[in-house]
């Protein structure tokens, strides 16, 4: 918005000389799928979230197959991912006929759980399809398909569903993300987000995004996200900045979770930056979304992750960035926004700076904070 009018922000601008640009911007509604179609309102939404979740296995095998697959048998495949996450969680299902107690009657025999796709059939039997489930996840397997097709991901009618040609390709894609962190030295892909993070601490930007790719293509977009805010909101100021840079991966997808984390202190200035470029502002413009105290604590945020991971040079490099005109003015503002890390990073910088009057004055400011001076 400028004034009272709307123009196109910078991304849409890309759109028109930039074709990787598209792509990148349709990947995002790829990812969204389950938001482009209201979910059926009957359902329970613990469901619909197995379902979301189990969705990425019914588009690798609908890639695989390279041609129109019958419903019949992705609701197949449909029920035996969801009893797999189900499995995981421990949610076991018995029998009617063999609960606990039955087990225990029968002479202390173990109950064998109805686990489909977890233990396996027996060997003298196949795994016989759980009508019950079927009609469960049957509306919301047709949920999910017109949802893809509303994208452009798939087609689906006269009981089958096909991959478009992009659908196909951008699971291809997410398969070799996937394929190519698992072989390379680099590869968090099984890696915590914080662990994941750390990793990439030390990788250049570019290096950094193809692995932030790859361990979003092997998991629900709506865990990840989760779980790169709740590495976000740990001690290390060096992780709070990567995690957001992963979320500028996730894209679309991830609004919602960092819209509701503005009102978090530590938080607020790394996710309305996000929402700005989110919305079309142009990076280099966005940082003026945010009043003169977030940029502060943003200043005092970044520097304890130099001070904790960098070197010396790079902290007083860092003093250059701030908004304030004048070092005394820096350091007024600096104690007034209360950033938890503040008198370590004072001190850092005194430690690091070359000029003897500037290092005395930040720590004098910095014993101020500590003894709750002025």
């Amino acid at each position: 918005m400028h004034g009272a009018s709307a123009r196109p922000g910078w991304r849409l601008r890309a759109w028109d000389r930039d074709d990787s640009a598209v792509l990148r911007g349709w990947v995002a509604l790829f990812d969204a799928w389950s938001l482009a179609t209201p979910e059926p309102g009957d359902q329970e939404p613990a469901t619909v979230a197995e379902v979301v979740s189990a969705m990425p296995q019914v588009l690798s095998f609908l890639q695989l197959s390279a041609g129109p697959v019958p419903v019949d048998q992705l609701l197949d495949l449909l029920r035996q991912r969801v009893t797999e996450l189900r499995t995981e969680r421990c949610e076991v299902v018995y029998d009617a006929d063999t609960t606990p107690d039955a087990a225990s009657a029968a002479g202390n025999a173990p109950a064998r759980p109805a686990l489909a796709a977890a233990a396996g059939p027996a060997e003298s039997e196949a795994e016989p399809a759980d009508p019950a489930q079927a009609a469960e996840l049957a509306p919301l397997l047709d949920w999910a398909l017109h949802a893809l097709a509303s994208v452009g991901a798939l087609t689906y009618g006269d009981g089958q569903a096909t991959l478009t040609p992009l659908g196909s390709w951008a699971v291809w894609v997410k398969l070799e993300q996937i394929c190519v962190a698992a072989q390379s030295p680099a590869g968090n892909i099984e890696q915590s987000a914080e662990d994941m993070l750390r990793g990439c601490a030390q990788l250049r930007p570019n290096a950094a995004r193809a692995e932030y790719r790859a361990w979003l293509a092997a998991r629900p977009v709506g865990s990840a996200v989760t779980e790169l805010l709740a590495a976000a909101r740990g001690e290390d100021a060096l992780l709070r900045g990567l995690a957001f840079e992963a979320l500028r991966v996730v894209g679309a997808p991830a609004e919602p979770d960092v819209r509701a984390v503005v009102d978090e202190p530590a938080l607020r200035p790394y996710a309305l930056l996000w929402l700005a470029e989110h919305d079309g502002v142009d990076p280099e413009d966005a940082h003026e979304v945010l009043t003169r105290e977030e940029a502060t604590w943003l200043w005092v945020d970044t520097a304890a992750a130099v001070a904790d991971h960098g070197e010396a040079p790079m902290l007083v490099r860092h003093l250059e960035s701030a908004l304030q005109p004048t070092v005394p003015a820096l350091l007024k503002e600096v104690r007034a926004v209360g950033h938890p890390r503040t008198v370590q990073v004072l001190v850092a910088l005194a430690a690091a700076h070359p000029d003897p009057a500037l290092a005395k004055a930040v720590r004098r400011a910095a014993f101020q904070v500590h003894t709750g001076g002025h």
